[in-house]
């Protein structure tokens, strides 16, 4: 652990947040007992932008970068003549949302701001650094609704927009929101070094429970060569134990293919299906909820329900893909309900089903290109369940890991 990074890093943060806390507001929606959620970027603007004061700034964001008002960030500074608003970072799907998953919106000027957007999808390090230069900013600004999986390509995008902000001398700034999925635990195995991927750059866990500022402090203190200067605008009123639902803010999906927060919630353990050659529900109105193949009947339901997962229970369901596996094709298997997301732990279900689905359809397989052990970080949870581990055994496999993470973790957390 490197304590004096992080103490310096702490002190910066605990800063910001004071700075940038607002005054006690009447209005607006409440939940627990009269706490408001402000978001990061509520605060900043609460505070008159203070921290951007006399900087030129660009924006990484996507069509998550909304007020309570369902405004988006960008349209709201580029309106206020306190801010020197000069470029947008457009990630995967791009800056607002048109490109479906594994593309972008390229290089363009946005037609309701004519602010010019650059491209950061797949882009790092240095190419990625060129970018910023170019763009004529001195600080970067990262505000995208993240879901609490380590595959979920944001948060690799904050990683790569640091590590390019440190090597182009850039300062960032992080304006934090809510894990949607809670932030009161870190589940599931740890990434191992050697299948890092832009679905998985750094060991972390497969649900990491932590918010983006968190997670920014935790690649600034642990994993990146070279720290960038970093401030972070922290929420107010939110708890680690909160979903979505008690923030009052408008769900926008963060991509196409998750659209709900109950999505969301399954999502750290569903998404394993992509390494398989089942349906994960892409091209349906619930991915990741609905999960089959051809050839898959009831059977599967029965045997997932036997488990006995806390919080959870699978019923027998048929869907046709309108895009994605099967399109077009009727497919049997399971569509997942979670019935008390308290218990749900969605890493142990993904595993229980994964197992569950071997043993219950011959025609199941791993994908060639061995993409189930870089969502899972290693060959272990693969290797296991074809050596026919059940799910306790391959959970237990990884509980060292997980603890060391968690112990690291630990230092960077932001809320109670």
């Amino acid at each position: 652990m490197k304590l004096s990074r992080r103490s310096l890093l702490a002190t910066t943060t605990a800063a910001v947040a004071a700075s940038a806390a607002p005054a006690a507001s009447a209005s607006g929606p409440a939940h627990g007992g009269g706490r408001r959620l402000r978001t990061g970027f509520e605060r900043l603007a609460a505070d008159g932008y203070a921290l951007l004061e006399g900087r030129r700034v660009g924006v990484v964001t996507n069509p998550t970068g909304v007020t309570r008002e369902a405004r988006h960030i960008v349209d709201v500074m580029h309106a206020d003549d306190r801010v020197d608003l000069a470029a947008v970072f457009g990630p995967e799907h791009g800056f607002r949302g048109t490109a479906q998953a594994g593309g972008s919106e390229g290089r363009h000027d946005d037609p309701a701001t004519g602010l010019p957007v650059y491209d950061t999808y797949l882009k790092s390090g240095q190419a990625l650094a060129d970018v910023f230069t170019a763009s004529g900013v001195d600080t970067v600004v990262f505000d995208i609704q993240d879901v609490g999986a380590r595959f979920y390509t944001y948060i690799w995008t904050l990683f790569d927009c640091m590590e390019a902000a440190a090597l182009a001398g850039r300062r960032f700034v992080v304006l934090d929101r809510p894990n949607p999925v809670t932030g009161r635990a870190a589940l599931g195995p740890v990434l191992h070094e050697e299948f890092a991927t832009f679905v998985g750059r750094q060991p972390i866990s497969q649900a990491h429970g932590m918010t983006v500022a968190e997670l920014a402090l935790l690649f600034n203190g642990e994993f990146l060569t070279t720290p960038v200067p970093l401030e972070t605008v922290t929420m107010s009123g939110w708890r680690r134990s909160d979903f979505h639902d008690a923030s009052g803010l408008p769900w926008v999906p963060p991509s196409p293919n998750m659209p709900t927060p109950e999505t969301a919630l399954v999502y750290s353990g569903t998404c394993l299906f992509e390494g398989t050659n089942l349906s994960e529900g892409r091209g349906t109105t619930r991915p990741f909820e609905l999960l089959g193949a051809e050839g898959i009947d009831g059977r599967w339901a029965d045997r997932a329900n036997a488990l006995g997962l806390e919080g959870v229970r699978f019923r027998e369901a048929y869907f046709a893909p309108a895009f994605s596996k099967f399109q077009g094709r009727t497919v049997g298997g399971v569509q997942v309900h979670v019935h008390d997301r308290e218990a749900f732990d969605p890493v142990r279900t993904g595993i229980g089903l994964l197992i569950t689905a071997k043993r219950s359809w011959s025609g199941f397989a791993w994908r060639a290109d061995g993409w189930i052990d870089k969502l899972t970080g290693s060959t272990r949870v693969r290797t296991m369940i074809d050596a026919g581990a059940d799910t306790d055994e391959v959970v237990a496999g990884w509980q060292e890991e997980l603890a060391g993470f968690r112990r690291t973790r630990r230092g960077y957390l932001l809320y109670r």
